[in-house]
C-alpha cells in the first residue's frame, strides 16, 4: 500500500505523521536532520510515495537531502496549507503532521519549485549586499539627525564628502565627536564590506551571458538582473513569459461574488525582493533621460503616469519588464527599444 508522510519542521524538531490507506500508523518527532528522517521514513514507511513538508527557512534544505537520499519529498505553499491546517481545533506540530500527510494524501496541494543551492548561494549574495547598504543609510541617516540637534546641518554628499563633512563638523567639539564617531567608523566600515560584496556581484555578473544579455534594458543593472536569473533559473519554467508578472506578485487580485466584481490591487505574492528591484528599475526607465532609455515601452509608461501617476505607471511597467526579460532569456535576443509596449 501507499504510505504519505506529513512532516511540521522546525528548527530544533521535526513532528512525523505516516498515512496508508487513509489510516494514520505511526507518527512522532525526532531531530530535524535529514539524515535522521531518512532513517525514520525507511523504516515506519517503507512503501512511502510521497513526503510533504511546507516552504520555511530549513526547506531547501531538506528537500535536496532528503532527495539525494532517494525519498520522494516535495515542498508546497505555506500560505495553502496553513488555510487547510487551520481548521484543527488544536494548533500542534503533531496535528499540523496529521493535516499535511492528509493533504498529500489527497493531492489536494501546491507544489513549490525549490531552487538550487547556486542559485540560493546568489540570492544570499544580494540579500547581504542589500543588508549592508541598508545598515549604511541608516547609520548615514543617524548621524545626521544627532548633529542636527545640536545645530550642526550635515551639507548634502555621500561616501567621502560625507565624511569629510561631518568631521569637520565635529572640530571643536570633542564632547559630541567621542559619540558620534564610533557611529562615524561603522558607517565607513560597513561601506567597504558592502563594497566588496559590490566587486563579487559584478565579477558574477560579467561571467553570466545571461546577465549581460538582461542589462541591455534601461534601467536593469547588475544587481536586477543577477537576481531576475537566480530566482528564474530555467525559463522553461514557466509556460508563458506573461505567467512571471503573476508569479512575483506584480499582477492585479481579481474578488468576484454574486454582483461585485473588481480588480484591487497588486497581489505582492512571490519574492518581494525581486519584486522591489523590478519596481525600481521601471522607476530608472521612466526618470532618467538620454538616448539609452528611449523605447516604446518608456513611451507607454509616460502616458499611462499622465493618467493615474508615477506609482501606478511603475508598478504598470514592471510586470511588462518581467515579460521582456523572461522572453530574452528564452530566446537568447537583446532588447528591441520598439517592442514590448503593447497595452
Amino acid at each position: 500500500m501507499d504510505q504519505y508522510i506529513g512532516l511540521d519542521v522546525s528548527l530544533k524538531d521535526t513532528a512525523v505523521s505516516i498515512r496508508e490507506n487513509r489510516k494514520r500508523i505511526w507518527r512522532g518527532k525526532c531531530p530535524s536532520d535529514p539524515k535522521v528522517l531518512s532513517q525514520i521514513i525507511r523504516k515506519h514507511a517503507p512503501h512511502a510515495k510521497l513526503v510533504v513538508f511546507e516552504t520555511g527557512p530549513l526547506s531547501t534544505w531538506f528537500y535536496h537531502a532528503l532527495t539525494a537520499e532517494g525519498i520522494p519529498a516535495i515542498c508546497i505553499e505555506a500560505r495553502h496549507a496553513q488555510k487547510v491546517l487551520s481548521e484543527t481545533l488544536n494548533k500542534t506540530d503533531a496535528n499540523d503532521a496529521d493535516g499535511l500527510e492528509q493533504l498529500a494524501e489527497a493531492g489536494f496541494y501546491k507544489v513549490v519549485r525549490v531552487k538550487t543551492f547556486d542559485n540560493m548561494l546568489t540570492r544570499t549574495l544580494v540579500a547581504a549586499r542589500s543588508q549592508l547598504v541598508s545598515i549604511s543609510k541608516q547609520l548615514s541617516n543617524q548621524i545626521r539627525g544627532l548633529l542636527k540637534t545640536f545645530g550642526l546641518i550635515v551639507p548634502k554628499g555621500e561616501g567621502r564628502v560625507f565624511d569629510a563633512n561631518v568631521r569637520e563638523l565635529l572640530n571643536g567639539n570633542s564632547g559630541l565627536a567621542v559619540v558620534i564617531l564610533p557611529l562615524l567608523e561603522a558607517w565607513r566600515d560597513i561601506r567597504k564590506r558592502a563594497a566588496n560584496l559590490d566587486h563579487q556581484l559584478l565579477a558574477a555578473s560579467r561571467q553570466s551571458r545571461a546577465t549581460k544579455l538582461l542589462m541591455t534594458i534601461p534601467g536593469v543593472g547588475a544587481v536586477t538582473a543577477v537576481s531576475y536569473i537566480a530566482a528564474i533559473e530555467d525559463p522553461e519554467n514557466f509556460p508563458t513569459s506573461r505567467s512571471v508578472g503573476a508569479w512575483l506578485g506584480l499582477t492585479t487580485r481579481r474578488y468576484q461574488s454574486g454582483e461585485i466584481d473588481y480588480d484591487g490591487h497588486i497581489s505582492r505574492r512571490g519574492d518581494g525582493r525581486l519584486r522591489g528591484l523590478l519596481y525600481e528599475a521601471a522607476t530608472v526607465l521612466l526618470t532618467r533621460t538620454g538616448a539609452r532609455t528611449e523605447c516604446s515601452l518608456k513611451t507607454w509608461g509616460l502616458k499611462l503616469r499622465e493618467r493615474l501617476g508615477f506609482k501606478r505607471a511603475a508598478v504598470a511597467v514592471a510586470p511588462k519588464l518581467a515579460v521582456i526579460m523572461h522572453s530574452m532569456l528564452k530566446t537568447g535576443e537583446a532588447f528591441n527599444p520598439l517592442a514590448g509596449a503593447t497595452a
